[in-house]
């Protein structure tokens, strides 16, 4: 097929890795102008992963916990309230960092996060036993991105459900693309679910992301698909890929 007759065969594309300014000191653009952007680009739907408390957040990290998530989700919620008016689902996830390392968390929300204050604190091992007992998964971001902000390449095969193998903003630089290819790599070797996303942080869009069959109901869904390796499709915005990260278009 064709990548219009794989567009139009898996039309419900989802945004999986998002950043706004409220949320992402390293983000341009705030959640209500991502949301517009994002629904003119013919996104179905989009996860909002701001960056955490040991990440680049805009949030001071200082404060009390409560107060802590409250604003951190200041930019989900953003793009919640627009996403709503004007037919965008919008879910909440958050990019956990670890030195540099990386990892996207999705199926659990707010309230979940309010009534966790371990996770602040939790080591990758803990984050993976906690996030998994709260129903959720553990994505490893990039795994293998070589930038200054990260001191070195570190692997937790035994700490993650999946691997985000295909990432848009690597598109961008013919010399970032072998990091997808790694990631691919890595994954297959595990056998691994692979996710994609952009790693937008502005409203000048990548296009990548995965997209489904079906429409998602919600989160929870989201991570029932991954986990059952669905049938799904992966993009950088420009090429089609199966899940297992071959290119078919």
């Amino acid at each position: 097929m064709t990548a219009k007759e794989y567009r139009a065969a898996y039309p419900y594309l989802y945004e999986t890795h998002l950043h706004t300014t409220e949320g992402s000191a390293c983000a341009g653009s705030g959640g209500a102008g991502m949301a517009y952007a994002c629904k003119t680009a013919g996104y179905t739907g989009i996860f909002v992963t701001d960056h955490n408390w040991h990440g680049n957040t805009a949030v001071d990290k200082s404060l009390p916990w409560e107060a802590f998530v409250e604003r951190f989700t200041k930019g989900y919620e953003a793009v919640k309230r627009v996403g709503d008016r004007i037919g965008l689902d919008v879910f909440f996830g958050w990019e956990a960092g670890y030195d540099g390392t990386e990892f996207l968390i999705y199926g659990l929300s707010k309230e979940w996060l309010l009534r966790h204050p371990e996770i602040r604190d939790a080591s990758v091992e803990e984050q993976f036993s906690l996030v998994h007992a709260g129903g959720g998964i553990v994505v490893h971001a990039h795994p293998f991105r070589e930038e200054y902000y990260i001191p070195q390449v570190r692997l937790f095969p035994d700490a993650v459900d999946g691997v985000e193998g295909i990432n848009a903003a690597h598109r961008m630089y013919a010399y970032k693309k072998v990091f997808d290819e790694r990631a691919i790599a890595y994954g297959r070797e595990h056998g691994f679910p692979l996710t994609a996303g952009s790693d937008i942080h502005s409203v000048n869009l990548s296009g990548g992301g995965m997209a489904f069959r079906r429409r998602l109901a919600d989160a929870a869904d989201f991570v029932g698909a991954v986990r059952a390796q669905e049938d799904y499709i992966l993009t950088d915005g420009e090429r089609i890929y199966d899940r297992d990260g071959r290119v078919l278009a």
